[in-house]
């Protein structure tokens, strides 16, 4: 049940991107792949210290704080994806205007 809500989580975060501008690697599913990615792996790490051991909270064990644990996470994947977009943004500007 975790996992569903830092899926929920890191797809509800992923909607604002439609107000930054697009240089996400590979473009709008890029930034949809960096969300969950990353709201799933931080949730993982995060709940893991908690219980300590590396399990996806149950129905019992989840609740609102379980749930927020994918916001960094979210936002985490989707930073690494918006830098490696405008690093090759940059580097296919480099190539085609060397001198400029």
């Amino acid at each position: 049940m975790g996992m569903l809500g830092w899926v929920m989580m890191g797809l509800a975060i992923w909607h604002f991107t439609i107000f930054l501008p697009d240089r996400f690697w590979g473009g709008i599913v890029g930034a949809f792949v960096g969300s969950l990615i990353g709201a799933i792996l931080v949730g993982m790490i995060i709940y893991a210290v908690k219980v300590s051991a590396v399990r996806v909270p149950g129905e019992k064990a989840t609740d609102i704080g379980v749930i927020l644990y994918a916001v960094p996470g979210a936002l985490i994947g989707m930073a690494l994806v918006y830098l490696e977009g405008m690093r090759r943004e940059r580097a296919t500007e480099l190539l085609r205007h060397p001198l400029e």
